[in-house]
């Protein structure tokens, strides 16, 4: 799949440890570099990223913690079951995940639509593990049941004492679906500059777009069931979240779409990992866990701004 120049340049870059550069020459095909070259990567190798502070690998394992919330997410809403066991064991405290059934879609497309969605998370999911190695954290405590309804109370969709399931109905879905997305699209986009290995920086890049096409999607979809009040209760309620700048954008208005959230440059909008976890935390402050990680995530990146 790489070239060795590329393989050598992958692993002598990364914040892992020499077992875990070994461990990836194996598991990427390239086992002929040989104890010796592998070795050779060895001391030394992590230096760069750790003098930088913030290291590939924590950031990658931030990703695979919000990976591991969409996948079983749309992975229950499509199929009705989520995560296989295997692909949650890692470092940190592994947890499980409440709520998440099997949306009863009435419109082929929207149906469509979740199964691709959900067939490229876990995706990402396999992805990200394989990329870390013996590195990648476990799958924390996800609560995808309780979590919306705090997300919808404190977007005013429903009151105080209601409930919001998002498996109920497809807008409830897409709605929910809508909370997730935005979010992925500015925390990749956040988090590239932060990523020193060029090779792990176009794979980030690659998962940002593909992350910004399911935005697309879903706020496409939202836009045509005309649910933009709904959207724009939402896209406030981040906005309150994760600080005073301006980084969310509603779905437009009946009159006007707005299914591309951008500054007035045209470009996306990016959050730090702190402000990331102020959403999914659903906390305005610097706490460690909360919302749809009750007991937060795992990595070294892990408190909210």
């Amino acid at each position: 799949m790489f070239g060795k120049t590329v393989v050598r340049d992958m692993i002598s870059r990364s914040a892992e440890n020499e077992a875990d550069r070994r461990l990836f020459l194996k598991s990427a095909g390239v086992a002929g570099l040989g104890v010796v070259g592998a070795g050779a990567l060895g001391a030394g190798a992590a230096a760069p990223a750790q003098a930088a502070g913030i290291s590939d690998g924590a950031v990658l394992n931030f990703a695979l913690n919000l990976e591991y919330l969409e996948a079983e997410f749309y992975s229950y809403a499509a199929f009705g079951e989520g995560l296989p066991d295997k692909l949650t064991s890692g470092k940190g405290k592994k947890g499980g995940v409440k709520g998440g059934r099997q949306v009863s879609f009435k419109t082929p497309a929207v149906r469509r639509y979740a199964e691709e969605i959900a067939g490229d998370e876990l995706a990402h999911v396999k992805f990200l593990r394989t990329a870390l190695g013996s590195a990648k954290v476990s799958r924390p405590a996800i609560d995808i049941q309780g979590s919306f309804t705090a997300a919808a109370t404190a977007a005013g969709l429903i009151q105080p004492g209601q409930t919001f399931d998002p498996y109920a109905n497809e807008d409830n879905f897409l709605l929910a679906a809508y909370i997730f997305e935005d979010v992925g699209v500015t925390a990749y986009k956040g988090a590239a500059p932060l990523i020193k290995n060029k090779t792990y920086l176009e794979a980030a890049a690659g998962i940002l777009a593909v992350e910004a096409y399911h935005a697309g999607i879903v706020r496409s979809a939202l836009y045509g069931k005309g649910l933009n009040k709904a959207a724009k209760a939402i896209s406030d309620a981040r906005d309150s979240l994760d600080g005073k700048t301006w980084l969310d954008q509603g779905i437009g208005y009946s009159g006007a779409a707005n299914l591309v959230p951008t500054d007035k440059n045209g470009v996306a909008f990016s959050r730090s990992a702190g402000q990331v976890l102020n959403v999914v935390y659903l906390n305005p402050k610097s706490v460690t866990k909360g919302g749809f990680f009750p007991r937060g995530v795992n990595g070294a990146i892990n408190r909210s701004a």
